[in-house]
């Protein structure tokens, strides 16, 4: 059974390729090595340089493997950024997933198309947020997640492409960037307390997330295509227990022996405040499992991640709007457009 990962180089999809791979599945990874690494991807994987937003080469690796299986995992998730690189997002985020469901429908051979969607669809929705509310999207990278999980619903009305799409939050674990300055809020502390760095927080740090590990999130993505209940349904997928951005701080210094971390509050930007989701619906036609408590999650990314090292943060040239860009951001970057 030949299966397509898209963005399998990158954190969540280099975890679920893996488990694909150990379940004996015949896997080919597709990254451009925007966010990922080559070395992420996993043994016994196919890995194909190139992007989901070529068309012609989307189109070839169907031609040539006539895929049973489809996880889109690819996007670039800078959800604070998205507002800046609004063309860069919508290329990357809706027109590179819909090269990807072209090439599924004409195929004919695709049974199931799982797309990796976003907490951020919800907006500002009361927590904690469960699939019956209608998404309110407040950023582009939250409206081009939701576009694409309207597109799979009209696909399967139109030719019967059965798709899951599962909504993350808040993921984190081995692997992740730690060189992205812009999202993976746990990485970004990391990597500063690596480098001696106070840990940047915006506004009072209050703001409430579900942090979840990616052991509680890639397994159940990758075995999605064996449950039939899944098929044409959306899952809120990760943590329980919300907690705010300043007790994570706290916790990421002590996961590294600091008792007294620096923090620097930066100014407040523009986000929804509080953002946890209702599990209900995943646990009813998954099951529910014991999850990865934080305190433990963030022992062993720490342990990964002072095994990689400090990572020089990698900063994005191709902002398109520099107006109420973050300052903290925006310093050195000059304006492409």
């Amino acid at each position: 059974m030949k299966v397509l990962v898209t963005g399998g180089a990158g954190f969540i999809g280099a975890h679920v390729a893996r488990h694909l791979v150990e379940a004996g599945r015949e896997v080919v990874v597709l990254d451009d090595l925007s966010g990922g690494y080559s070395e992420n991807v996993p043994a016994g994987a196919n890995f194909v340089l190139g992007s989901s937003a070529d068309p012609e080469l989307v189109d070839e690796l169907f031609r040539e493997h006539g895929f049973q299986h489809v996880f889109h995992l690819a996007a670039y998730a800078a959800e604070g950024l998205s507002h800046f690189i609004r063309r860069f997002n919508y290329t990357n985020n809706v027109l590179g997933s819909v090269n990807v469901v072209n090439a599924a429908v004409r195929a004919e051979t695709v049974e199931r198309f799982v797309f990796a969607s976003s907490i951020a669809v919800y907006g500002p929705a009361q927590a904690p947020m469960s699939e019956d509310v209608v998404p309110e999207p407040e950023d582009p990278y939250g409206i081009a997640k939701y576009a694409v999980e309207l597109d799979l619903a009209a696909a399967q009305r139109m030719f019967g492409l059965d798709y899951t799409v599962f909504r993350p939050h808040n993921v984190y674990g081995e692997l992740q960037n730690l060189a992205d300055p812009y999202r993976n809020v746990i990485g970004i502390f990391m990597n500063q307390v690596m480098s001696g760095k106070p840990m940047t927080v915006f506004g009072d740090g209050l703001q409430t997330r579900a942090f979840t590990h990616i052991d509680d999130v890639a397994p159940v993505i990758a075995r999605s295509i064996d449950v039939p209940a899944a098929a044409n349904e959306v899952f809120n997928v990760g943590a329980e227990t919300p907690h705010t951005v300043l007790d994570l701080a706290n916790s990421v210094a002590h996961a590294f022996g600091v008792d007294e971390p620096e923090i620097d509050f930066l100014p407040a930007r523009k986000e929804v405040v509080h953002a946890f989701s209702d599990h209900a619906k995943l646990h009813g036609v998954f099951g529910e499992e014991q999850a990865v408590p934080l305190e433990d999650g963030l022992r062993r990314m720490a342990e990964w991640a002072q095994e990689m090292g400090v990572q020089e943060p990698v900063r994005f040239e191709s902002v398109e709007v520099l107006r109420n860009l973050p300052p903290s951001w925006a310093a050195g970057l000059t304006q492409t457009v």
